[in-house]
């Protein structure tokens, strides 16, 4: 059994470590102002780039299959993200980055939160923050949900490897 000592001794080491985690964690920053969508989940505000948080949409180019049909869910998911945009000002607020330099940012127009509002109305999937909002445009049957599609991540990593067989292979006159 553990000594009420160690227990205690524990504890407050435990609570130091997170405490150090959080003074080296960087400033939540907010960005307010005009947007405009790069894809359905990476916009510019006031001139610097950022990319929403929590969710993965469809590459702008990616196809996906409604009913037999091949649909441009890509664009779809742009256009959507792009009609938040228009709607009024944009607050967006993050503190980390990603491997590009781009603020991962969680945005709101009028206080809805534009990430959420995606991936319910399936034009974006979850990616860690919306999963109750994921499985309620699946049950719905919503956006993407509604048809079939290779998701965003798998989509990218086949689009590099393709890309790299095209590089190793180049075709021969």
């Amino acid at each position: 059994m553990f000594r009420p000592r160690f227990l205690s001794a524990a504890l407050f080491i435990a609570a130091c470590v997170m405490f150090a985690a959080a003074l080296n964690r960087k400033a939540e920053e907010m960005v307010v102002g005009s947007a405009r969508a790069l894809d359905g989940d990476s916009l510019v505000v006031e001139g610097r780039e950022m990319r929403l948080q929590g969710i993965d949409a469809p590459e702008s180019r990616q196809l996906c299959n409604l009913g037999g049909q091949s649909v441009p869910c890509g664009r779809h998911a742009t256009q959507a993200l792009q009609r938040w945009l228009t709607r009024g000002p944009v607050a967006c607020t993050g503190h980390e980055s990603d491997h590009y330099g781009r603020l991962l940012v969680t945005c709101r127009v009028h206080g809805t939160d534009i990430n959420a509002d995606l991936v319910r109305n399936g034009f974006a999937v979850d990616f860690g923050r919306y999963p109750a909002e994921e499985k309620e445009a699946r049950a719905a049957f919503r956006g993407l949900w509604a048809g079939t599609f290779e998701p965003p991540a798998e989509y990218r990593r086949r689009m590099r490897a393709e890309a790299e067989a095209r590089r190793e292979n180049p075709p021969q006159p």
